[in-house]
């Protein structure tokens, strides 16, 4: 199994990907408002506004590759460049960033929510890692993607507190 992946599924270990995701959600949204936007958690590293869009922009990627994976039978993913995209988003705010994450997670939740096991089992190629994945998986990648980030926004969130006098 990739490194990288392996390494997202381990940060939600054996709870639900879709109840840590809605976990997730809901502690992204209530961690918002403690957050400077142009702060980063390090040097060289992405601002919480620029981890904001990044999380939307795999919620709408992540989003059209579960409705390909669940209507085309042996469907290879199209992977993209997340640096490539962060470099569009240089005028969107965190606020905008944070609302269509919202709205995309909850439509995302939603379609999930409703799947089979049979659905959840279906197999898609993904080029980059050079293996064939379950939605199953997808799933649990996304989830551990959340956790990832969401411990860069706390971090933040805890770096935003302490400069302020």
């Amino acid at each position: 199994m990739n490194p990288y992946l392996q390494r997202m599924l381990g940060l939600v270990g054996d709870r639900s990907p879709v109840e840590s995701m809605q976990e997730s959600l809901q502690r992204i949204e209530a961690l918002a408002p403690r957050l400077n936007p142009e702060l980063s958690y390090a040097e060289g590293k992405w601002t919480a506004r620029e981890i904001l869009c990044h999380l939307a922009d795999c919620e709408l990627g992540m989003g059209f590759r579960i409705r390909q994976i669940l209507s085309e039978d042996n469907h290879t993913v199209q992977p993209f460049e997340q640096d490539d995209w962060a470099r569009l988003y240089s005028d969107v705010s965190m606020t905008q960033a944070l609302h269509a994450f919202k709205g995309l997670r909850r439509w995302h939740l939603a379609l999930i929510a409703g799947l089979s096991e049979e659905q959840l089992e279906r197999t898609y190629y993904h080029p980059g890692r050079g293996e064939w994945e379950s939605l199953r998986t997808l799933v649990g990648f996304l989830a551990g993607h959340d956790l990832n980030h969401l411990a860069q926004l706390e971090a933040i969130a805890g770096l935003s507190e302490a400069a302020q006098p």
